[in-house]
C-alpha cells in the first residue's frame, strides 16, 4: 500500500505505477565444482573477458597436449559459446542433456544434422547426457575434468555454463507478489500483477505461466504496458507472444515457428530431409492437411520469411512442394492482409500495404520509419522490397546519392565519353566527391575499359580494402597471398617455392575449393617482399581479392582420365590466361569438365564447360554460395574457337550491363526475358553487339599486364604496403597468433566473437 521503491543505497522513491523488466540471470546447474577457478558462464562482456584471458593462458602454456573446453549447453548460447572457444584456439565440447542440439527450436531430425554440420567445423557435442561433477584433474592441477552421467569425463581448461536463463524475479518474490511453477512475476494479458499498481514485462514476465526469452514479446508486452498507463484496454494476443527465431549457428542457418513440434491434435509432418545438400525442412499442418501450423528449417532458411506469416493459415498448395528444393515459389502478394511480416514488431501485410498506398513510403527506410518493420533481426526486409515492388513503386536504380544513373548506364557513360579519372567523372556527371558505393564500382569499370594499374594516379584512392593491398584483408588484420595456378596445373618446382615462402613468413597454407594453393597471415609490409619471390618463380596475381576472374578449374581430362572426351586442362589454362585479370561487376568463377561425370563442378559456375563427344557444351550463370544455382545451357556441341567466342560476348555483356555487385546468376533472373534473350543477344547478336563485345574482350587481352609485376616495379606503388604510415617497417603489435595443427591462425579476442 506505501508504493515506495528503496534502493540499494537507501533511496526512497514513490511511485503511482511501477513496471518490473528486471529481465533474466543465467541458470547454472548445481553441480558440485561449478564454483571453481576456470568455470564461467556466458552472458556479459565482463564474462568475455574472463573467457578470454583463460584461454590466452591455457593456449600460451607449454604442457603438452590439446588444449579444451566444455561447453554445458546446446541451445543458441551454448552454440555461440562454443563457437567463441574455437576461434580463440580451444577444442570445444558441447554438452547437452537433451537427445539433441537446441532442443526448444529444432526436432530430433534438425538437431541430427545441426549436430552433424557443427561437428564438421569442430565442435564435438555429446547429447542425452549431464554434467555431475566439475573437478581439478589429479593429473594436472591447472586443468578441470567435467564428469558426466554416463560415465566419461572430458578434460577441459575453460568450462561454460550456457544452460539457459531464469527470470531475474528477487525483488518480485521479496515484495510478495505470486510467481510462476517455473519462476517470473505472473502477469495477465494485460501485463499486471495482482497489484493493480505493478506490472512486469520482458523475461521476468510470465504470462499464463510461461516466461518468453525473445524480442518480440518483450517489445509487445512494452507496447500494452505503455497503452494501459495511457488509459487505454491494451492486451497480449496468441500472435505478439510469436516464438518464432531465425539463427545462423557457426554459418548454420536455423529457424523454427509455430508448432514446431507438432503437438496440435491430430497435426501432419511433412519433412524433408536432404543429407548430402545439408538441408532440413519439415512443415506441421493440420490433420487434413489445409492449415499450416509450423515448422523448422536448418541448413537452408531461406523460405522462412514467407513461411511464417502463413503459420495458422490455410496452405497455397501442396506443403511439400513448399519446401521441395525447385518447389513451388509462394508470393507475398498471395498473403492475407492480416499476416504478420515482421514478428520483431507486429507489422502486417496490411499495414505495410496501407503505409505503401497513401504514398508516404516509396522505399525500405521510410516503410521502416513509418511502421517499425526491418528494424528488429532484419529477416523481414526482402520482403518489404517484394511488397514495393508489388505496389507498383518503382525503385530508384540510382547507385548512390552521388550518380541518378545504375552501374550499367555508368559503364556506357565512362565508354562513351573516354573518361578515365572518377573526378572528371563525378563532376560532368554527378554529384558531390562519392562515397564507399560508388568509388569502388567506378574503379571497377575504369579496370574493365583498360584504365591502366589499379594503383596509377586518383585510382588507388578508390580502391576497397582489398584492392588497396592487392590482397584479401583477413579478419585479425592480415592478409592472404594466393597466387594463380592456371587450371589447377602446377609443377613440382612452383610447389616447393610456395612452400619455402609460408614456411619462411609463417604462412597458414591451405589448398582451396578453386584448385590453388592460399597462404594466409602475412602482414601489410610483407607483401611485396614475399610477392617478389613468387614473380621471381614465375607466380603472377592470382585476382583473389578483386571483382574478377578468380579460377577455371578443370579435371584431369583426356591427358589421365580414361573416360575423358576432350582435353579439359588444355582449354581450363587457355582460358584461365585469357581472362585473367577481367574485372566485373562481381568475382567470375568457371570450370572445364572433360566428360559427363562433370568432375570440375562446372555447372557450379558464372561460366562452366562440359565436354562432350562432338565439342563443348557451355552452361551460364550457376553459382554455389549461399543461394545455390545450377547453371543454363547455353549452346552445345561448338568447337573451341566458337566456344571462346561466345565466352568473350558472354562476359563482356555482363561486364556491361549488371548492377553493381551483381553476380551473373541474379543478373540472368533480373533480365527480361531471361536465357532466351541472353542467347539471341550473344549467340544470334539480335541486338548486333557481337563485334564491339568481341573487340572489348581483345583489347583486355591485349593490355594485360600482373597487377603485382607493377607494384613491385614501381617505388611509389610499394610506398604504400606498410602497417603506420608515420613509422614505416613498424609491424602491427596487436596482431596475434596461436598454433593449432601444426599451422599459426589468429587469435581473435573474445569480445570481437561474441560481437
Amino acid at each position: 500500500d506505501a508504493r515506495r521503491v528503496t534502493t540499494g543505497s537507501g533511496r526512497v522513491l514513490p511511485y503511482d505505477a511501477l513496471v518490473l523488466a528486471t529481465g533474466s540471470v543465467p541458470f547454472v546447474p548445481p553441480v558440485p565444482g561449478r564454483d571453481l577457478p576456470g568455470c564461467f558462464v556466458y552472458r556479459t562482456l565482463d564474462d568475455l573477458d574472463a573467457i578470454r584471458s583463460a584461454a590466452a593462458a591455457a593456449m600460451s602454456s607449454d604442457r603438452p597436449g590439446r588444449r579444451s573446453g566444455v561447453v554445458v549447453g546446446g541451445g543458441l548460447l551454448g552454440l555461440e559459446a562454443a563457437n567463441a572457444l574455437r576461434l580463440l584456439g580451444l577444442s570445444p565440447q558441447v554438452v547437452e542433456i537433451a537427445p539433441w542440439l537446441m532442443p526448444t527450436q529444432v526436432d530430433e531430425g534438425g538437431g541430427a544434422l545441426l549436430r552433424r554440420l557443427v561437428g564438421e567445423l569442430g565442435v564435438a557435442v555429446r547429447t542425452g547426457v549431464s554434467v555431475q561433477e566439475i573437478a581439478r584433474d589429479a593429473r594436472d592441477g591447472q586443468r578441470l575434468l567435467a564428469r558426466l552421467s554416463d560415465g566419461v569425463e572430458l578434460d577441459a581448461d575453460v568450462v561454460v555454463f550456457s544452460a539457459g536463463i531464469r527470470p531475474a524475479d528477487g525483488l518480485a518474490r521479496a515484495a510478495g507478489l505470486p510467481m510462476g511453477e517455473r519462476g517470473g512475476v505472473l502477469v495477465n494479458p494485460g501485463c499486471r500483477t495482482n497489484d493493480d499498481a505493478i506490472w512486469a514485462i520482458g523475461e521476468v514476465a510470465a504470462v499464463a505461466g510461461r516466461t518468453y526469452g525473445l524480442v518480440a514479446p518483450g517489445y509487445a508486452m512494452a507496447e500494452v504496458v505503455a497503452d494501459r498507463l495511457l488509459g487505454g484496454g491494451g492486451a497480449l494476443t496468441d500472435t505478439e507472444l510469436d516464438t518464432s527465431t531465425k539463427l545462423k549457428l557457426l554459418g548454420v542457418d536455423v529457424a523454427s515457428f509455430g508448432d514446431a513440434h507438432a503437438r496440435t491434435s491430430g497435426a501432419l509432418e511433412v519433412v524433408l530431409n536432404d543429407a548430402v545438400a545439408g538441408s532440413y525442412a519439415k512443415l506441421v499442418v493440420s490433420d487434413d492437411a489445409s492449415t499450416l501450423l509450423g515448422g523448422i528449417l536448418v541448413g537452408d532458411a531461406s523460405r522462412y520469411a514467407v513461411l511464417r506469416p502463413l503459420t495458422g493459415r490455410a496452405l497455397p498448395g501442396d506443403p511439400m512442394a513448399l519446401i521441395a528444393p525447385a518447389g513451388a515459389e509462394i508470393g507475398v502478394g498471395s498473403l492475407p492482409d492480416d499476416a504478420q511480416i515482421c514478428s520483431c514488431h507486429a507489422v502486417s501485410k496490411g499495414a505495410l500495404c496501407a503505409a505503401i498506398a497513401d504514398g508516404s513510403c516509396t522505399t525500405v527506410g521510410a516503410l521502416k520509419s513509418a511502421t517499425k518493420a526491418g528494424t528488429g533481426c532484419g529477416s523481414c526486409v526482402p520482403t518489404l522490397k517484394t511488397l514495393l515492388a508489388s505496389a507498383g513503386v518503382e525503385q530508384s536504380r540510382a547507385m548512390c546519392e552521388h550518380f541518378a544513373v545504375s552501374r550499367a548506364e555508368l559503364f556506357e557513360i565512362v565508354a562513351g565519353s573516354g573518361i578515365r579519372t572518377f573526378s572528371e567523372l563525378v563532376a560532368r556527371h554527378g554529384s558531390g566527391r562519392g562515397c564507399d558505393l560508388c568509388k569502388p564500382a567506378v574503379a571497377s569499370i575504369l579496370a574493365s575499359l583498360g584504365g591502366g594499374h589499379v594503383h596509377d594516379g586518383e585510382q588507388a584512392a578508390l580502391q576497397d580494402t582489398n584492392d588497396h593491398f592487392l590482397a584479401n584483408l583477413q579478419r585479425n588484420g592480415t592478409y592472404s597471398v594466393v597466387p594463380r595456378v592456371p587450371g589447377g596445373e602446377i609443377t613440382p618446382e612452383k610447389l616447393i617455392v610456395l612452400g619455402e615462402v609460408a614456411r619462411d613468413y609463417g604462412l597458414y597454407t591451405k589448398i582451396t575449393g578453386g584448385q590453388r594453393i592460399d597462404l594466409f597471415g602475412a602482414r601489410v609490409e610483407q607483401l611485396p617482399a614475399i610477392w617478389r619471390r613468387l614473380v621471381d618463380a614465375g607466380f603472377e596475381s592470382g585476382h583473389a581479392y578483386g571483382k574478377a576472374l578468380r579460377t577455371v578449374k578443370s579435371c584431369v581430362g583426356t591427358a589421365w582420365c580414361r573416360y575423358g572426351v576432350q582435353d579439359s586442362v588444355g582449354l581450363a589454362i587457355e582460358l584461365e590466361l585469357r581472362y585473367r585479370g577481367l574485372r566485373a561487376p562481381h568475382k567470375l568463377k568457371s570450370a572445364v569438365s572433360g566428360c559427363a561425370r562433370e568432375c570440375a563442378e562446372a555447372r557450379s559456375k558464372d561460366f562452366g564447360i562440359i565436354a562432350t563427344e562432338h565439342g563443348w557444351n557451355l552452361y551460364v550463370c550457376g553459382n554455389g554460395g549461399f543461394r545455390p544455382r545450377h547453371a543454363d545451357l547455353l549452346v552445345s556441341d561448338v568447337d573451341t574457337e566458337t566456344l571462346v567466342k561466345i565466352i568473350d560476348r558472354f562476359l563482356m555483356f555482363y561486364v556491361r550491363t549488371a548492377d553493381r555487385l551483381q553476380r551473373t546468376a541474379p543478373w540472368l533472373e533480373a533480365m527480361e526475358g531471361g536465357l532466351g534473350h541472353l542467347r539471341e543477344v550473344i549467340v544470334d547478336d539480335s541486338l548486333g553487339i557481337c563485334a564491339d563485345l568481341e573487340a572489348a574482350m581483345a583489347a583486355h587481352v591485349a593490355s594485360y599486364a600482373d597487377e603485382w609485376r607493377g607494384v613491385l616495379e614501381d617505388e611509389e606503388k610499394l610506398a604504400r604496403f606498410t602497417s603506420f604510415v608515420n613509422a614505416p617497417g613498424t609491424p602491427d603489435p596487436t596482431i596475434q597468433f596461436v598454433e593449432e595443427r601444426g599451422q599459426r591462425i589468429p587469435l581473435i579476442p573474445l569480445v570481437e566473437v561474441r560481437r
